[in-house]
């Protein structure tokens, strides 16, 4: 599988990592921080869910190792949920985090809150130890 101008495709975790990268190269070149705010929050918005997607491609590959052939992807966040409690739940603990502040306080809500969006990256980034 290749991505379009870019070559052989990455590692899972090398992926989620790009993607984390990507992420905070928005915020930090496009979303305007302003003290404890972000100005623009159309690339809030763009940030979280690229962070957010990044924190999936990591519990698909986690699912993956642990599953083995039985892996399909999980078609809900309550799928994921309930396959990760089988697991580890810490990860499932940090899916939480994940999901509040990056996709519904930042992706979905779109909140401008530096903190809330902060806390979420470096919790993907957390996640990224597990695969």
């Amino acid at each position: 599988m290749t991505r379009k101008n870019q070559g052989p495709a990455l590692a899972p975790a090398e992926e989620a990592a790009r993607y984390l990268e990507n992420a905070r190269t928005i915020l930090s070149e496009k979303a305007g921080k302003e003290g404890e705010l972000y100005s623009d929050i159309k690339y809030v918005k763009m940030a979280a869910g690229t962070a957010y997607s990044a924190a999936l491609l990591i519990l698909d590959e986690y699912l993956r190792q642990k599953e083995g052939i039985k892996f399909s992807k999980p078609k809900s966040i309550e799928d994921y949920r309930n396959r990760l409690g089988k697991f580890d739940r810490k990860l499932l603990a940090l899916l939480a985090e994940v999901y509040d502040e990056l996709h519904l306080a930042g992706y979905y809500h779109g909140t401008t809150s530096v903190k809330t969006i902060q806390l979420g990256l470096d919790t993907v980034k957390q996640m990224l130890t597990y695969i």
